[in-house]
């Protein structure tokens, strides 16, 4: 099967082609640099840009894999959750080439996607399906913190999310405070490596709470109070590192230990984590240091699968097709608030 997949949800256009589980392109066109002006995501301006990127994207992700829109066997996109505007672009589009092609429409979930994308490795990329095993995955975005438990391909179960602000918005909000560059996680990230995460003492949300749910909001405000009775500490280099330290410490804790306990509760002996948090180093490195400790394997989306692309979209696709999903309505809307079941 050869398989086209896109991806719109927020401010990435991305296109991929994947054929038996190997993924033969993945072009991504990223909007940081546009919407860096704005300290965020403008909507409209995102969804303007889809519509300029897409054609010349999903053009260079065919030919990178040598194939025509002729050899098309199924199409995929992103149904949801996402910016309305931003997915309606790439649904759209997808369906459309669908329909010109008269090839199976898939509509995918994007927190679905990025279950798998831990199973999707090496050069060139290929899904690991062979050696899959149930695992507890954590899914955290700037949007979004889950922790899911797959118990097998295509079978999930969510045991808990964020209850207000997800951890990458306390990351994205701290930056703000502190007058980082947009965007601010990555920034914090490298600011962090540099300093003391004893420096300061923040809260751990729900740390000791014996659910899967997480909390952030707190800890966001507890910064905001802090800066405000140390209002000095930003013109101080080292200051600013070891606040980004401590406040990087206390998320990826709470992370990555309810991530450990939730696996041990589910009997499961493997943990994997995604979305584009995933890339901080902070975290990766917490959460290979619990697992190891509680002898759990431990699979962690490469970097370039963190961060919204269409590889995953269409891997999960083409496995969905493969074990006989029905293909999705041509006419199928975007899904903003889809909630992952």
């Amino acid at each position: 099967m050869i398989l086209l997949a896109i991806e719109s949800s927020c401010d990435e256009s991305s296109a991929a082609v994947v054929s038996g589980g190997r993924v033969l392109s993945n072009v991504v066109s990223s909007q940081t640099r546009l919407h860096a002006e704005y300290g965020g995501v403008v909507p409209e301006l995102a969804t303007r840009e889809h519509l300029r990127n897409l054609p010349p994207v999903v053009a260079l992700a065919l030919a990178q894999a040598g194939v025509t829109a002729r050899d098309l066997q199924a199409v995929a996109a992103t149904q949801g959750p996402g910016l309305p505007n931003a997915l309606m672009t790439g649904l759209k589009f997808a369906q459309g080439m669908a329909f010109a092609r008269e090839v199976p429409f898939v509509g995918v979930h994007h927190h679905e996607a990025h279950l798998y994308s831990p199973w999707i490795e090496g050069a060139p990329p290929v899904a690991a399906f062979d050696r899959f095993e149930p695992n507890l995955s954590l899914i955290v975005s700037g949007g979004h913190t889950l922790l899911v438990l797959v118990e097998e391909v295509l079978r999930h179960r969510v045991l808990g999310g964020t209850v207000d602000d997800a951890a990458g918005e306390c990351f994205d909000k701290t930056a703000k405070l502190m007058g980082l560059p947009y965007p601010g996680g990555p920034e914090i990230d490298r600011m962090a490596a540099l300093g003391s995460g004893e420096a300061f003492s923040f809260p751990r949300p729900m740390l000791h709470d014996p659910g899967c749910d997480f909390s952030f909001s707190g800890l966001k405000t507890s910064v905001r109070y802090f800066l405000q009775k140390h209002p000095g500490l930003l013109a101080d280099e080292r200051g600013r590192n070891d606040l980004c330290a401590s406040v990087q410490s206390a998320i990826v804790e709470v992370l990555a230990s309810k991530t450990v306990r939730a696996a041990r509760a589910a009997g499961v002996r493997c943990v994997t984590a995604s979305g584009g948090v995933t890339c901080n180093q902070g975290l990766r490195a917490e959460l290979a240091r619990r697992c190891a400790s509680a002898g759990l394997r431990l699979r962690l989306a490469e970097r370039s699968l963190c961060t919204d692309n269409a590889a995953m979209i269409g891997i999960l696709a083409e496995q969905k097709l493969l074990r006989g999903a029905a293909p999705g309505a041509l006419d199928a809307e975007p899904m903003p608030h889809w909630a992952l079941a």
